[in-house]
């Protein structure tokens, strides 16, 4: 990657996603023209667990696919928060892959990071449309499995 650094932390499994966490977020830094040396935490985790954040930090008794906790000091970006059960399950209940969604999920948290929200209808368009951006750069496309 060019100038961002992920710190990824797998509380899910063994299965070493780095490789294709640090191609989503060079290409996202190159199709957002991020030039800052920022660094991001990225942590796998699983229902449970983003159960109990989305309970402690939204008031939401129900677990969720991405938490993003936005940090911006000193180039920290902040940390994305995975569920890799939900994941699983949503490319299952979207008909697309485990990469795809996993894709997706790491964008849409990156660009919560960056400030980007999708509280209004305006806001939403633009993060869908930056999040389909990044990733038919990244050719992780919606094709089924």
């Amino acid at each position: 990657m060019k100038n961002m650094k992920a710190n990824i932390v797998n509380y899910f499994n063994k299965e070493d996603w780095s490789s294709f966490i640090d191609y989503i977020l060079s290409v996202a830094e190159t199709v957002l023209g991020l030039s800052t040396n920022y660094d991001i935490g990225i942590v796998l985790a699983n229902d449970a667990y983003l159960h109990e954040l989305n309970m402690q930090y939204r008031g939401k008794d129900k677990p969720t696919d991405v938490l993003t906790f936005p940090d911006r000091t000193d180039n920290y970006l902040g940390d994305v928060i995975i569920s890799m059960e939900r994941c699983t399950v949503q490319s299952e209940e979207y008909g697309h892959s485990f990469q795809r969604e996993l894709g997706f999920l790491i964008v849409h948290g990156l660009l919560h990071a960056l400030g980007y929200d999708h509280h209004t209808p305006e806001d939403e368009q633009i993060m869908i449309s930056l999040q389909e951006k990044i990733l038919a750069t990244a050719n992780v496309k919606r094709e089924a499995k």
